[in-house]
Protein backbone atom coordinates (compact mmCIF):
# COMPACT_ATOMS: atom_id res chain seq x y z
CA UNK A 1 0.00 0.00 0.00
CA UNK A 2 2.90 2.35 -0.77
CA UNK A 3 4.07 2.91 3.18
CA UNK A 4 7.78 2.93 2.55
CA UNK A 5 7.92 6.14 1.46
CA UNK A 6 6.18 7.33 5.20
CA UNK A 7 7.68 4.99 7.50
CA UNK A 8 11.42 5.84 7.81
CA UNK A 9 12.26 2.59 9.77
CA UNK A 10 10.51 0.31 7.05
CA UNK A 11 12.16 2.16 4.71
CA UNK A 12 15.52 1.24 6.11
CA UNK A 13 14.48 -2.45 7.16
CA UNK A 14 13.43 -3.18 3.25
CA UNK A 15 16.99 -1.67 2.40
CA UNK A 16 18.62 -3.67 4.60
CA UNK A 17 16.78 -6.56 3.15
CA UNK A 18 17.36 -5.54 -0.37
CA UNK A 19 21.17 -4.75 -0.03
CA UNK A 20 24.17 -7.61 0.15
CA UNK A 21 25.86 -6.89 3.07
CA UNK A 22 28.91 -8.19 5.16
CA UNK A 23 27.98 -7.60 8.92
CA UNK A 24 30.49 -7.71 11.82
CA UNK A 25 28.25 -6.88 14.16
CA UNK A 26 25.51 -8.86 16.26
CA UNK A 27 23.45 -10.97 15.79
CA UNK A 28 25.39 -14.09 15.51
CA UNK A 29 23.54 -15.14 13.01
CA UNK A 30 24.83 -12.53 10.15
CA UNK A 31 21.51 -12.86 8.24
CA UNK A 32 22.49 -16.44 6.88
CA UNK A 33 19.54 -18.69 6.59
CA UNK A 34 21.88 -21.89 6.13
CA UNK A 35 22.39 -22.23 9.95
CA UNK A 36 19.67 -22.58 11.28
CA UNK A 37 16.99 -21.68 8.93
CA UNK A 38 14.65 -19.02 7.79
CA UNK A 39 13.51 -18.49 11.63
CA UNK A 40 16.29 -15.47 11.95
CA UNK A 41 15.79 -14.22 8.16
CA UNK A 42 14.83 -10.07 8.75
CA UNK A 43 16.81 -10.31 12.22
CA UNK A 44 17.95 -6.73 11.54
CA UNK A 45 19.98 -5.30 14.45
CA UNK A 46 19.70 -1.21 15.37
CA UNK A 47 22.72 0.37 14.54
CA UNK A 48 24.83 2.34 17.56
CA UNK A 49 25.36 5.33 15.49
CA UNK A 50 23.02 8.03 14.12
CA UNK A 51 23.15 6.75 10.24
CA UNK A 52 20.09 8.26 8.54
CA UNK A 53 19.51 5.69 6.61
CA UNK A 54 20.24 2.62 8.30
CA UNK A 55 17.92 1.44 11.78
CA UNK A 56 19.56 3.66 13.97
CA UNK A 57 18.75 5.67 17.28
CA UNK A 58 18.16 9.22 14.96
CA UNK A 59 16.19 7.10 12.66
CA UNK A 60 13.99 5.68 15.77
CA UNK A 61 13.61 9.67 16.89
CA UNK A 62 11.96 10.20 13.21
CA UNK A 63 9.75 7.81 13.18
CA UNK A 64 8.46 8.25 17.22
CA UNK A 65 7.90 12.19 16.48
CA UNK A 66 5.49 11.13 13.68
CA UNK A 67 3.77 8.82 15.77
CA UNK A 68 3.43 11.41 18.49
CA UNK A 69 2.11 13.75 15.66
CA UNK A 70 -0.43 11.13 14.79
CA UNK A 71 -1.77 10.43 18.41
CA UNK A 72 -1.18 14.37 19.41
CA UNK A 73 1.31 13.18 22.00
CA UNK A 74 3.87 15.31 23.69
CA UNK A 75 6.25 11.96 23.26
CA UNK A 76 6.17 8.93 21.72
CA UNK A 77 8.36 5.41 22.49
CA UNK A 78 8.68 2.28 20.66
CA UNK A 79 9.11 -0.91 22.72
CA UNK A 80 10.20 -4.43 22.02
CA UNK A 81 8.92 -5.63 25.67
CA UNK A 82 5.49 -5.45 24.81
CA UNK A 83 2.55 -3.63 26.52
CA UNK A 84 4.33 -5.54 29.90
CA UNK A 85 7.91 -3.35 29.40
CA UNK A 86 6.13 -0.08 28.68
CA UNK A 87 3.97 -0.33 31.62
CA UNK A 88 6.99 -1.28 34.03
CA UNK A 89 8.19 1.68 32.83
CA UNK A 90 5.15 3.88 33.06
CA UNK A 91 4.41 3.17 36.60
CA UNK A 92 8.34 4.02 37.47
CA UNK A 93 7.91 7.42 36.03
CA UNK A 94 4.72 8.42 38.07
CA UNK A 95 5.70 6.77 41.49
CA UNK A 96 8.77 5.82 43.49
CA UNK A 97 9.26 3.57 46.55
CA UNK A 98 6.81 3.98 49.66
CA UNK A 99 4.21 6.52 46.95
CA UNK A 100 0.73 4.83 47.13
CA UNK A 101 -0.90 4.97 43.53
CA UNK A 102 -4.63 4.23 43.03
CA UNK A 103 -4.86 1.07 40.49
CA UNK A 104 -7.96 -0.31 39.04
CA UNK A 105 -8.52 -4.13 39.55
CA UNK A 106 -8.72 -4.92 36.15
CA UNK A 107 -5.01 -4.40 35.47
CA UNK A 108 -3.08 -6.83 33.69
CA UNK A 109 -0.36 -8.72 35.49
CA UNK A 110 2.63 -6.42 33.98
CA UNK A 111 1.34 -3.62 35.77
CA UNK A 112 1.56 -5.79 39.22
CA UNK A 113 4.81 -6.29 38.46
CA UNK A 114 5.53 -2.61 37.72
CA UNK A 115 4.45 -2.17 41.54
CA UNK A 116 7.21 -4.31 42.27
CA UNK A 117 10.00 -2.25 40.65
CA UNK A 118 8.68 0.62 41.70
CA UNK A 119 8.22 -0.31 45.41
CA UNK A 120 5.00 1.32 45.62
CA UNK A 121 1.60 0.58 47.79
CA UNK A 122 -1.47 -0.09 45.64
CA UNK A 123 -4.74 1.38 46.89
CA UNK A 124 -7.01 -0.96 44.84
CA UNK A 125 -10.43 0.54 42.89
CA UNK A 126 -12.67 -2.19 41.32
CA UNK A 127 -15.00 -1.64 38.32
CA UNK A 128 -18.76 -2.42 38.55
CA UNK A 129 -19.95 -5.89 37.18
CA UNK A 130 -22.64 -6.86 35.18
CA UNK A 131 -24.90 -9.38 36.46
CA UNK A 132 -25.72 -10.14 33.33
CA UNK A 133 -22.30 -11.03 32.07
CA UNK A 134 -20.11 -11.63 35.58
CA UNK A 135 -17.42 -9.71 33.58
CA UNK A 136 -16.27 -5.80 34.44
CA UNK A 137 -18.45 -3.31 32.87
CA UNK A 138 -16.58 0.13 33.48
CA UNK A 139 -14.75 1.74 36.80
CA UNK A 140 -17.52 4.85 38.28
CA UNK A 141 -15.76 8.33 38.31
CA UNK A 142 -17.26 8.41 41.76
CA UNK A 143 -15.00 5.53 42.96
CA UNK A 144 -12.67 7.23 41.57
CA UNK A 145 -13.21 10.39 43.50
CA UNK A 146 -13.98 8.30 47.35
CA UNK A 147 -10.14 6.51 46.66
CA UNK A 148 -8.54 10.13 46.14
CA UNK A 149 -10.53 11.88 48.81
CA UNK A 150 -9.33 9.02 51.03
CA UNK A 151 -5.47 9.26 49.63
CA UNK A 152 -4.94 12.47 48.19
CA UNK A 153 -1.26 11.73 48.31
CA UNK A 154 -1.14 9.37 46.13
CA UNK A 155 1.19 9.90 43.21
CA UNK A 156 -1.09 8.52 39.83
CA UNK A 157 -4.35 6.79 38.64
CA UNK A 158 -3.96 3.44 36.80
CA UNK A 159 -6.32 2.24 34.61
CA UNK A 160 -7.15 -0.83 31.88
CA UNK A 161 -8.91 0.83 29.42
CA UNK A 162 -10.75 -1.26 27.16
CA UNK A 163 -10.71 -4.01 29.94
CA UNK A 164 -9.63 -7.58 28.17
CA UNK A 165 -13.53 -8.03 27.61
CA UNK A 166 -13.44 -4.69 25.36
CA UNK A 167 -16.06 -2.76 28.15
CA UNK A 168 -15.12 1.24 28.33
CA UNK A 169 -14.98 3.25 31.56
CA UNK A 170 -15.82 7.16 30.67
CA UNK A 171 -12.01 8.01 30.44
CA UNK A 172 -12.80 11.75 30.26
CA UNK A 173 -14.83 11.92 33.25
CA UNK A 174 -12.29 9.60 34.60
CA UNK A 175 -9.10 12.34 33.90
CA UNK A 176 -10.93 15.28 35.13
CA UNK A 177 -11.35 13.44 38.70
CA UNK A 178 -7.27 12.85 38.43
CA UNK A 179 -5.99 16.27 37.53
CA UNK A 180 -8.29 17.93 40.04
CA UNK A 181 -5.62 16.04 42.21
CA UNK A 182 -2.70 17.38 40.18
CA UNK A 183 -1.81 13.79 39.35
CA UNK A 184 -1.48 11.75 36.03
CA UNK A 185 -3.85 9.44 34.42
CA UNK A 186 -2.01 6.22 33.57
CA UNK A 187 -3.65 3.83 30.53
CA UNK A 188 -2.62 0.33 30.11
CA UNK A 189 -4.68 0.59 26.63
CA UNK A 190 -2.73 -2.30 24.97
CA UNK A 191 -6.21 -3.07 23.22
CA UNK A 192 -6.97 -0.14 21.91
CA UNK A 193 -4.56 0.70 19.28
CA UNK A 194 -6.95 0.77 16.38
CA UNK A 195 -9.23 3.41 18.36
CA UNK A 196 -9.68 6.65 17.04
CA UNK A 197 -9.58 5.79 13.56
CA UNK A 198 -13.52 4.94 12.48
CA UNK A 199 -16.17 7.25 13.53
CA UNK A 200 -17.80 3.67 15.28
CA UNK A 201 -14.71 3.29 17.43
CA UNK A 202 -13.79 4.73 20.73
CA UNK A 203 -11.64 7.89 20.92
CA UNK A 204 -8.21 7.07 21.63
CA UNK A 205 -7.21 7.42 25.60
CA UNK A 206 -4.84 10.44 25.05
CA UNK A 207 -7.42 12.44 23.42
CA UNK A 208 -10.07 11.55 26.17
CA UNK A 209 -7.47 12.96 28.57
CA UNK A 210 -5.04 10.16 29.35
CA UNK A 211 -1.55 11.58 30.12
CA UNK A 212 0.30 8.18 29.64
CA UNK A 213 -0.82 5.46 27.40
CA UNK A 214 1.10 2.20 26.78
CA UNK A 215 -0.41 0.57 23.69
CA UNK A 216 0.27 -2.98 22.18
CA UNK A 217 1.34 -2.54 18.10
CA UNK A 218 0.98 -6.44 17.92
CA UNK A 219 -2.53 -7.03 19.61
CA UNK A 220 -4.95 -5.11 17.54
CA UNK A 221 -2.38 -3.93 14.40
CA UNK A 222 -0.43 -5.70 12.04
CA UNK A 223 2.94 -5.94 14.31
CA UNK A 224 5.49 -8.12 14.81
CA UNK A 225 4.86 -10.02 18.42
CA UNK A 226 5.86 -7.86 21.12
CA UNK A 227 6.16 -4.76 19.59
CA UNK A 228 4.21 -1.43 22.05
CA UNK A 229 4.43 2.44 22.03
CA UNK A 230 3.56 4.52 24.60
CA UNK A 231 2.12 8.28 24.44
CA UNK A 232 2.76 11.04 26.91
CA UNK A 233 1.53 14.16 27.53
CA UNK A 234 3.77 16.39 29.40
CA UNK A 235 1.30 18.24 31.84
CA UNK A 236 1.26 16.16 34.71
CA UNK A 237 4.28 13.67 33.85
CA UNK A 238 8.07 14.33 33.99
CA UNK A 239 9.29 13.53 30.31
CA UNK A 240 12.78 13.14 31.21
CA UNK A 241 12.15 11.03 34.20
CA UNK A 242 9.43 8.85 31.74
CA UNK A 243 12.52 8.10 28.96
CA UNK A 244 14.73 7.49 32.07
CA UNK A 245 12.28 4.87 32.87
CA UNK A 246 11.19 3.63 29.56
CA UNK A 247 15.29 3.14 28.60
CA UNK A 248 16.11 0.80 31.64
CA UNK A 249 12.99 -1.44 30.55
CA UNK A 250 13.95 -1.90 27.17
CA UNK A 251 16.82 -4.46 26.08
CA UNK A 252 20.09 -2.42 24.38
CA UNK A 253 19.92 -4.96 21.49
CA UNK A 254 16.59 -3.93 20.09
CA UNK A 255 15.03 -6.03 17.26
CA UNK A 256 14.74 -3.62 13.92
CA UNK A 257 12.43 -5.42 12.55
CA UNK A 258 10.00 -5.17 15.24
CA UNK A 259 10.89 -0.87 15.56
CA UNK A 260 10.32 -1.27 11.50
CA UNK A 261 6.83 -2.97 11.82
CA UNK A 262 5.57 -0.19 14.48
CA UNK A 263 6.53 2.28 12.01
CA UNK A 264 4.95 0.35 9.18
CA UNK A 265 1.47 0.03 11.35
CA UNK A 266 1.55 3.72 12.26
CA UNK A 267 1.78 4.68 8.62
CA UNK A 268 -0.67 2.00 7.65
CA UNK A 269 -3.49 3.37 10.35
CA UNK A 270 -2.62 7.10 9.09
CA UNK A 271 -3.58 6.05 5.26
CA UNK A 272 -5.87 3.88 5.29
CA UNK A 273 -7.54 2.91 8.65
CA UNK A 274 -11.05 3.83 8.15
CA UNK A 275 -10.90 1.72 4.47
CA UNK A 276 -9.06 -1.23 6.73
CA UNK A 277 -11.40 -0.91 10.02
CA UNK A 278 -15.23 -0.50 8.01
CA UNK A 279 -15.65 -3.80 6.86
CA UNK A 280 -14.50 -5.26 9.62
CA UNK A 281 -16.51 -3.52 11.96
CA UNK A 282 -19.78 -4.59 9.93
CA UNK A 283 -18.52 -7.81 9.73
CA UNK A 284 -18.82 -8.28 13.48
CA UNK A 285 -21.51 -6.57 13.73
CA UNK A 286 -23.05 -9.20 11.39
CA UNK A 287 -21.50 -11.67 13.15
CA UNK A 288 -23.07 -10.73 16.87
CA UNK A 289 -26.71 -10.54 15.09
CA UNK A 290 -26.12 -14.15 13.93
CA UNK A 291 -25.30 -15.37 17.24
CA UNK A 292 -27.84 -13.52 18.98
CA UNK A 293 -30.30 -15.17 16.28
CA UNK A 294 -28.69 -18.79 17.12
CA UNK A 295 -29.79 -18.08 20.78
CA UNK A 296 -26.20 -17.27 21.96
CA UNK A 297 -25.58 -14.53 23.92
CA UNK A 298 -23.13 -11.62 23.24
CA UNK A 299 -22.03 -8.85 24.87
CA UNK A 300 -22.67 -5.47 22.87
CA UNK A 301 -23.68 -2.26 23.99
CA UNK A 302 -22.69 1.80 23.31
CA UNK A 303 -19.88 0.97 25.36
CA UNK A 304 -18.35 -2.13 23.89
CA UNK A 305 -15.00 -2.09 21.55
CA UNK A 306 -17.30 -3.11 18.35
CA UNK A 307 -14.02 -5.20 16.92
CA UNK A 308 -14.38 -7.33 20.06
CA UNK A 309 -16.21 -10.30 20.31
CA UNK A 310 -17.05 -11.90 23.52
CA UNK A 311 -19.44 -15.25 23.41
CA UNK A 312 -20.71 -16.01 26.60
CA UNK A 313 -22.21 -19.60 26.89
CA UNK A 314 -23.73 -20.12 30.26
CA UNK A 315 -27.38 -19.86 28.86
CA UNK A 316 -26.58 -22.48 26.35
CA UNK A 317 -24.90 -24.77 28.96
CA UNK A 318 -22.45 -25.52 26.34
CA UNK A 319 -18.61 -25.55 27.60
CA UNK A 320 -16.21 -23.47 25.89
CA UNK A 321 -12.99 -25.93 26.27
CA UNK A 322 -15.35 -28.41 23.85
CA UNK A 323 -15.97 -25.92 21.71
CA UNK A 324 -12.24 -24.60 21.62
CA UNK A 325 -11.49 -28.13 21.03
CA UNK A 326 -13.68 -28.53 18.03
CA UNK A 327 -12.05 -25.43 15.96
CA UNK A 328 -8.69 -26.22 17.16
CA UNK A 329 -9.67 -29.39 14.98
CA UNK A 330 -10.45 -26.89 12.37
CA UNK A 331 -7.15 -25.17 12.74
CA UNK A 332 -8.63 -22.01 14.47
CA UNK A 333 -7.17 -20.36 17.61
CA UNK A 334 -9.14 -17.82 19.58
CA UNK A 335 -7.62 -15.72 22.41
CA UNK A 336 -9.59 -16.92 24.95
CA UNK A 337 -12.05 -20.09 25.98
CA UNK A 338 -12.61 -20.87 29.67
CA UNK A 339 -16.27 -23.33 30.19
CA UNK A 340 -18.08 -20.17 29.59
CA UNK A 341 -16.05 -18.09 27.54
CA UNK A 342 -15.08 -17.47 24.43
CA UNK A 343 -13.34 -14.82 22.48
CA UNK A 344 -11.94 -14.99 19.20
CA UNK A 345 -9.59 -11.66 18.42
CA UNK A 346 -10.26 -10.01 15.54
CA UNK A 347 -8.40 -7.42 13.87
CA UNK A 348 -8.43 -5.42 10.21
CA UNK A 349 -6.44 -8.47 9.35
CA UNK A 350 -9.19 -10.55 9.04
CA UNK A 351 -11.85 -10.29 6.37
CA UNK A 352 -15.26 -10.67 6.24
CA UNK A 353 -15.60 -13.69 4.60
CA UNK A 354 -13.62 -15.45 7.61
CA UNK A 355 -15.59 -13.62 10.44
CA UNK A 356 -18.83 -15.32 8.77
CA UNK A 357 -16.70 -18.72 8.87
CA UNK A 358 -15.68 -18.55 12.12
CA UNK A 359 -19.21 -17.64 13.38
CA UNK A 360 -20.81 -20.98 11.48
CA UNK A 361 -18.71 -22.81 12.79
CA UNK A 362 -19.10 -21.76 16.53
CA UNK A 363 -22.46 -21.64 16.23
CA UNK A 364 -22.44 -25.46 14.91
CA UNK A 365 -20.35 -26.11 17.90
CA UNK A 366 -22.09 -24.76 20.39
CA UNK A 367 -25.20 -26.06 19.04
CA UNK A 368 -23.43 -29.99 19.22
CA UNK A 369 -22.86 -29.09 23.09
CA UNK A 370 -25.72 -27.40 24.17
CA UNK A 371 -26.82 -28.16 27.75
CA UNK A 372 -29.00 -27.21 30.58
CA UNK A 373 -28.47 -23.21 31.63
CA UNK A 374 -26.00 -22.53 34.13
CA UNK A 375 -26.17 -19.64 36.26
CA UNK A 376 -23.77 -16.37 35.58
CA UNK A 377 -20.52 -16.80 37.68
CA UNK A 378 -18.57 -13.51 37.88
CA UNK A 379 -14.43 -14.19 36.69
CA UNK A 380 -12.07 -14.88 40.11
CA UNK A 381 -10.12 -11.68 39.11
CA UNK A 382 -13.50 -9.75 39.64
CA UNK A 383 -15.02 -11.13 42.90
CA UNK A 384 -12.37 -10.76 45.49
CA UNK A 385 -11.27 -8.00 47.84
CA UNK A 386 -7.58 -7.22 47.63
CA UNK A 387 -6.57 -7.01 51.01
CA UNK A 388 -2.74 -5.53 51.09
CA UNK A 389 -1.31 -6.67 54.17
CA UNK A 390 2.12 -5.69 52.76
CA UNK A 391 3.38 -3.98 49.85
CA UNK A 392 4.08 -5.88 46.55
CA UNK A 393 7.74 -4.92 46.74
CA UNK A 394 8.45 -6.37 50.20
CA UNK A 395 6.54 -9.68 49.42
CA UNK A 396 7.60 -9.55 46.58
CA UNK A 397 11.91 -9.91 47.81
CA UNK A 398 10.56 -11.66 51.25
CA UNK A 399 11.79 -14.98 52.00
CA UNK A 400 8.27 -17.69 51.63
CA UNK A 401 6.83 -21.27 53.11
CA UNK A 402 5.62 -23.48 50.85
CA UNK A 403 2.44 -24.77 52.52
CA UNK A 404 -0.99 -26.79 51.29
CA UNK A 405 -3.43 -24.62 50.00
CA UNK A 406 -5.86 -25.25 52.85
CA UNK A 407 -3.05 -24.36 55.37
CA UNK A 408 -2.47 -20.95 53.29
CA UNK A 409 -5.93 -19.17 54.67
CA UNK A 410 -5.00 -16.08 56.75
CA UNK A 411 -1.69 -15.94 55.60
CA UNK A 412 0.10 -13.47 53.16
CA UNK A 413 0.64 -14.00 49.64
CA UNK A 414 4.00 -14.17 47.97
CA UNK A 415 3.44 -15.04 45.07
CA UNK A 416 1.30 -13.53 42.21
CA UNK A 417 -1.82 -16.09 41.23
CA UNK A 418 -4.02 -14.87 37.96
CA UNK A 419 -6.39 -16.91 35.48
CA UNK A 420 -5.35 -16.39 32.16
CA UNK A 421 -6.13 -15.27 29.92
CA UNK A 422 -7.12 -12.29 31.34
CA UNK A 423 -4.00 -11.91 33.68
CA UNK A 424 -5.38 -9.90 36.30
CA UNK A 425 -4.65 -11.16 39.57
CA UNK A 426 -6.93 -12.71 42.22
CA UNK A 427 -4.48 -12.78 44.62
CA UNK A 428 -1.01 -10.53 44.56
CA UNK A 429 1.96 -11.03 46.48
CA UNK A 430 1.65 -8.76 49.89
CA UNK A 431 -2.12 -9.99 49.89
CA UNK A 432 -4.07 -11.95 52.84
CA UNK A 433 -4.99 -15.35 51.11
CA UNK A 434 -8.67 -15.69 52.03
CA UNK A 435 -11.09 -19.02 51.42
CA UNK A 436 -13.17 -16.33 49.19
CA UNK A 437 -10.22 -16.16 47.13
CA UNK A 438 -9.04 -19.71 47.42
CA UNK A 439 -12.57 -20.89 46.04
CA UNK A 440 -12.56 -18.75 43.20
CA UNK A 441 -9.65 -20.22 42.04
CA UNK A 442 -10.39 -23.76 42.74
CA UNK A 443 -13.28 -22.88 40.17
CA UNK A 444 -11.54 -21.21 37.60
CA UNK A 445 -8.68 -24.25 37.48
CA UNK A 446 -12.02 -26.84 37.42
CA UNK A 447 -13.53 -25.14 34.95
CA UNK A 448 -10.72 -25.45 32.74
CA UNK A 449 -8.77 -22.24 33.11
CA UNK A 450 -5.45 -21.76 33.41
CA UNK A 451 -3.83 -20.65 36.61
CA UNK A 452 -0.65 -18.72 35.56
CA UNK A 453 2.69 -17.14 37.47
CA UNK A 454 2.10 -19.39 40.36
CA UNK A 455 4.47 -22.54 41.24
CA UNK A 456 1.97 -24.68 41.45
CA UNK A 457 -0.42 -24.39 39.13
CA UNK A 458 -2.58 -27.22 40.38
CA UNK A 459 -3.11 -24.80 43.51
CA UNK A 460 -2.30 -28.38 45.46
CA UNK A 461 0.43 -25.74 47.97
CA UNK A 462 0.67 -21.91 48.01
CA UNK A 463 3.49 -19.81 49.06
CA UNK A 464 3.29 -17.71 51.54
CA UNK A 465 5.36 -15.23 53.67
CA UNK A 466 6.58 -16.40 56.58
CA UNK A 467 4.96 -15.89 60.02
Amino acid sequence: MGLRSSAPLLDAWIRDMETDRSPFQIPGHKGRLDLTGAVVDGDIPVLPGNHPHRISPSLILEAEALAANLWGADLCRFGVNGSSGSNHAAVMAVAGPGDKVIVSRTLHKSVAVGLVYAGVTPIWVKPIINPETGLPEYLPSTTLKEALEKHPDAKAVLIGEPSYVGTMSNIPRLSAVTHEYGIPLVVDAAWAAHYGFHPELPNHPLAEGADIVVTSAHKTLPSYSQASFVLVNKKYVDLARFNKMFDATQTTSMSGRILASIDAARALLEKHGHELIDPIIDATERGRATLTKAGIQVIDGEYIDPLKLVILLSSCGADGNQVERDLLNANIDVEMANRDLIIPMITFADTPDRIDDLINRIIESVNAHKGEPRPIEIAASFKIEPDVVVSPREAFFAGYEVVEAEQAVGRVSAEMICPYPPGVPVLSPGERITQQALDALFQARDSGVRIAFVADPTLKTLKVLPN
